[in-house]
């Protein structure tokens, strides 16, 4: 594992004068950029050949247009981590900001053995999103006492209406989610995909059966602050996702009928801006707060900027409870948070994920206190 005082040591070398903010070129890199930009660092993305348009053509800088400065374009995602690559973003003073691409094309193994980058966030938390990591997101929740789904040890148990989240076969950072009521229904459905080929013996081993709680559906955009040890709400928003959200906009005669011919899908494919009642805002805090607290004591020092919980409000009574289904441990998704008003009641205008990371990354320099919001 690549300690902190590797990384300490590879910040004695850098000039934090001159810093460069690095991101894969996937999931929240444009937002990344974008913020870096707006507070004075260059920026590098480091593209896959066959994805690099974006940034390299569309978003390039150029002109008092785009946002993207520099690129480098690898084979592959994960040659990030050949000692060459490595030596040339170290040489840009590179901090770099891990996300769900990152996570997924890299591997945690790399990620935490290899990657001798300062990252920006907590580099020994990122593998507890996955569900069969010790020490993972339920047994954070556990601990912190945060509502989560019923989890069912075995598909014997399930008594009620359960979400079976299971890897594809081709796109395992995918999961083919699907429902169930009953052992019965379990194993026909299970039966269906294996003989699809959609998913194998392997990850079906693997999966995770969890309680369907019914309920408004919200993802909690926080960022922690170390430097100012301040939670704050940076937006709220919700997923669209194909070929679920086709599904739902059809009536319910006709749902059924074209599921008799296609099998759902909860493939992520953007997101939607929203907002919540102000009353329950208070509640939004304390999960984070709990969340906090936790992962300070089991993950020292602790979560380090952009992470999301991703909820369910049920509807009580006697209130709304928001019941957590995921955890989002890096930046999140979204760069459309910022057009909801949270970060704008506490800052004066709304901010983005991309931005407030910069603004962060600013004060630590300016205070000489970079080691203490890198990993």
């Amino acid at each position: 594992m690549i300690s902190q005082e590797d990384i300490g040591g590879l910040l004695n070398k850098y000039n934090l004068k001159d810093i460069t903010v690095g991101a894969l070129g996937s999931h929240s890199a444009l937002d990344i950029c974008r913020g870096a930009k707006e507070h004075g660092f260059r920026n590098i993305v480091v593209c896959q050949k066959g994805r690099e348009k974006t940034y390299e053509r569309y978003y390039k800088s150029g002109d008092g247009l785009g946002v993207v400065d520099e690129t480098i374009i690898l084979e592959k995602f994960a040659n990030v981590t050949d000692n060459k690559i490595l030596t040339e973003l170290q040489k840009r003073n590179t901090i770099f900001l891990p996300h769900r691409s990152f996570e997924v094309y890299v591997g945690f193994d790399k990620i935490e053995n290899e990657f001798l980058l300062p990252l920006f966030g907590s580099r020994a938390m990122l593998r507890a999103e996955e569900r069969d990591a010790p020490r993972n997101q339920y047994y954070l929740m556990e601990k912190a006492g945060i509502p989560f789904p019923r989890v069912y040890k075995k598909p014997d148990d399930i008594d009620r209406l359960v979400l079976v989240k299971v890897s594809e076969a081709h796109r395992t950072y995918e999961r083919a989610f699907f429902f169930a009521s009953s052992p019965e229904e379990y194993q026909n459905k299970s039966d269906e995909l294996l003989a699809a080929g959609t998913i194998t013996e392997d990850a079906l081993k693997k999966a995770v059966v969890e309680e369907f709680v019914v309920g408004a559906q919200v993802n909690f955009n926080y960022f922690y602050s170390p430097l100012d040890d301040r939670l704050e709400l940076l937006g709220t928003d919700t997923r669209r996702q194909t070929n679920l959200d086709g599904i739902l906009r059809l009536p319910a005669k006709q749902q059924l009928e074209v599921m008799k011919y296609i099998d759902m899908k909860t493939v992520e494919s953007g997101h939607i801006a929203c907002t919540v009642k102000e009353s329950l805002l208070e509640q939004i805090f304390e999960l984070g707060e709990k969340f906090v607290k936790v992962s300070k004591k089991e993950y020292a020092p602790g979560i380090i900027g952009p992470f999301a919980l991703q909820a369910t409000f049920t509807p009580g009574p006697p209130k709304e409870i928001a019941v957590v289904f995921d955890i989002s441990l890096r930046v999140q998704g979204s760069p459309g948070t910022k057009f909801t008003p949270y970060s704008e009641y506490l800052h004066g205008r709304g901010i983005s994920v991309g931005e407030r990371i910069a603004m962060e990354l600013k004060k630590a320099v300016d205070e000489e206190r970079v080691q203490e919001i890198v990993t």
